[in-house]
């Protein structure tokens, strides 16, 4: 009996990202122009977000992450979209028009994308997830379909954006046990 608290707690730590960490490049291949390099973005605050194009929770958070692009666009703040499901390349266009009005978004293959988070390609995740990377291009928190967290997205994730600003060091990673892709 004692053995399965261990057991999840071990698993829950394999899963953690080491945090804060140096970004690593992200080539952002965008559907209707030139790739793009994430390093693009350095000296801002990064708020980068993977995601499914047809998937509710998803859309929901490209809304919430449009509205903080717009009230922090001043302050340095550029969010960063990248779909990564099957065919998203096909609904890029619709996604934005609809969700993700003001900020770029790309796309990119789930190897790459689990590459980037730091998570085993063989291990359970669902979406969306959100990286944070501060002005000198150090990932300071990331949330890997942490649903607690998206709980309260407008609180949550302008909380961890208003960290960044203030040069608060932040070092977050989601520690839930993984769950089976969400779309």
């Amino acid at each position: 009996m004692t053995k399965l608290p261990v057991l999840a707690a071990l698993a829950t730590s394999l899963f953690a990202a080491q945090l804060p960490r140096p970004a690593s490049e992200f080539v952002l291949k965008m559907v209707t122009g030139p790739d793009q390099l994430l390093s693009a973005y350095k000296g801002k605050t990064i708020v980068l977000a993977f995601m499914y194009a047809t998937c509710p929770h998803c859309q929901k958070t490209a809304g919430v992450l449009s509205q903080l692009q717009t009230e922090y666009a001043a302050k340095g703040v550029q969010v960063v979209g990248v779909l990564f499901d099957n065919d998203d390349s096909r609904r890029v266009a619709d996604f934005r028009r609809t969700y993700a009005k003001n900020f770029p978004v790309a796309v990119s293959d789930t190897g790459t994308v689990l590459n980037y988070l730091q998570h085993p390609p063989t291990e359970p995740y669902f979406v969306p997830d959100l990286v944070f990377i501060d002005k000198k291009y150090n990932i300071r928190s990331q949330y890997l379909g942490d649903e607690k967290f998206l709980e309260k997205q407008d609180i949550n994730i302008r909380a961890e954006i208003d960290k960044l600003l203030k040069g608060v060091a932040t070092t977050t990673s989601s520690a839930t046990p993984p769950k089976p892709p969400k779309s």
